[in-house]
């Protein structure tokens, strides 16, 4: 196999060299890459995607720094990297839980106010802690919004800490649920949420549907005193909203990995400089998930953890002399075209995920240097084909 070139976007240590391999040759700069990997690089306007790109992997779960439906019209795969990162982010939250419940980072504040070499000091601290007084987390509510790899683990630590854990989601499955820690107890609407739990850890994307989900109208609904965890995206929460709660005392604390100048300095507030992932282990086991899932695609074809794209994979066979994959868009026959284009097909895997499919064919008779892939290209709502060998 020839080289491949991948671009990075972004710094991503020394274990990326290991994961690609000889075949894969990493860049901070190309013109025309076959694949990108990127953490928190903005590829959004005025970025401009090289038209060689094949697909690009995002080292981390969120992919709101990518045009994935843009991309998606360029037959250009797009993915994520869910669950490689989410004991990191796990461990931040309970760290964001425990400080909620107390007033630790206040007091952390105050005692690096001190006079260093005064003989008073100890004496000080006797007599100041009383004002940063907290309660304990044993035996409270905690409701996790969101299911997934990191609700999950962040709602089983609690109920290891002694917590009573509530969790929601629209979208588990009852074979997930079975997995699921039997303390964990599944909520069966948000208000069921808001009206039982001292602390609320969100654990969801960001989407139309979430913007400022967190809002005035929620917080009347949410036990008074009630701690708000945001491990998850700045734009769930309606920040004046959370202000006027601590104001009013709706609001014990609010905790968010995303700070924003609305947010600094308020009493109440705890702003954490988006460490979720700030970990050598996350950040590695993002690499090698998102380095595989390149390689897969490259060499194989096969998708896994896309946003834009299904997730299809189609073993080879020994017959199989080249394999070609089609990224197209609408309702199209493609088993029909590919008989029209006089494909001898062997192996056979489609999928689509709302507009968007992709198929895998696998042929003993396609000829590399004479491709129908030429005759495929043409057909309007194709927007990329490959051939390669078996």
């Amino acid at each position: 196999m020839a080289v491949k070139n991948v671009l990075k976007l972004n710094k991503l240590g020394k274990l990326a060299d290991q994961v690609f391999g000889d075949n894969y040759k990493l860049h901070d700069a190309y013109e025309n890459p076959d694949a990108i990997i990127v953490r928190s690089f903005d590829m959004k306007t005025p970025y401009v995607l090289p038209e060689s790109v094949l697909c690009v992997a995002r080292a981390g779960a969120g992919t709101n720094n990518i045009p994935s439906k843009d991309y998606a019209e360029k037959g250009v795969v797009v993915f994520n990297t869910p669950g490689a990162n989410a004991n990191a982010v796990k461990e931040l939250c309970i760290c964001a839980i425990l400080l909620s419940g107390r007033k630790i980072v206040d007091g952390i504040n105050w005692a690096g106010s001190l006079k260093e070499g005064d003989p008073s000091v100890a004496k000080q601290v006797e007599d100041g802690k009383k004002n940063f007084v907290g309660g304990e987390i044993l035996g409270k509510n905690i409701g996790i919004i969101g299911m997934g790899a990191i609700g999950i683990l962040t709602a089983e630590a609690a109920a290891s800490l002694g917590m009573n854990v509530f969790g929601y989601d629209p979208n588990m499955t009852p074979e997930k649920q079975k997995k699921l820690d039997k303390r964990v107890k599944m909520a069966k609407t948000l208000d069921e949420i808001y009206a039982n739990c001292q602390f609320i850890s969100l654990h969801l994307p960001f989407l139309p549907e979430t913007k400022e989900m967190i809002n005035a109208d929620v917080l009347n609904k949410c036990v008074d005193g009630v701690n708000i965890i945001n491990c998850a995206r700045a734009e769930l929460v309606q920040n004046q909203a959370i202000i006027d709660g601590l104001k009013s005392g709706k609001v014990n604390r609010y905790v968010t990995d995303f700070p924003v100048g609305t947010v600094l300095n308020i009493p109440g507030i705890i702003t954490i400089p988006h460490l979720g992932a700030s970990t050598p282990e996350a950040e590695d086991n993002c690499v090698s998930m998102g380095g595989a899932q390149i390689i897969d695609f490259i060499e194989n074809g096969n998708i896994v953890n896309s946003v834009n794209y299904p997730a299809l994979t189609l073993a080879k066979t020994p017959k199989t002399n080249v394999r070609m994959t089609i990224c197209y868009k609408g309702n199209l026959d493609i088993k029909k075209l590919a008989k029209e284009a006089k494909i001898n097909v062997i192996g056979f895997a489609l999928a689509t995920k709302g507009d968007f499919g992709y198929a895998i064919i696998d042929s003993d008779n396609i000829n590399k240097a004479n491709c129908q892939c030429k005759d495929l290209k043409p057909i309007e709502g194709i927007l990329k084909v490959r051939c390669f060998d078996n």
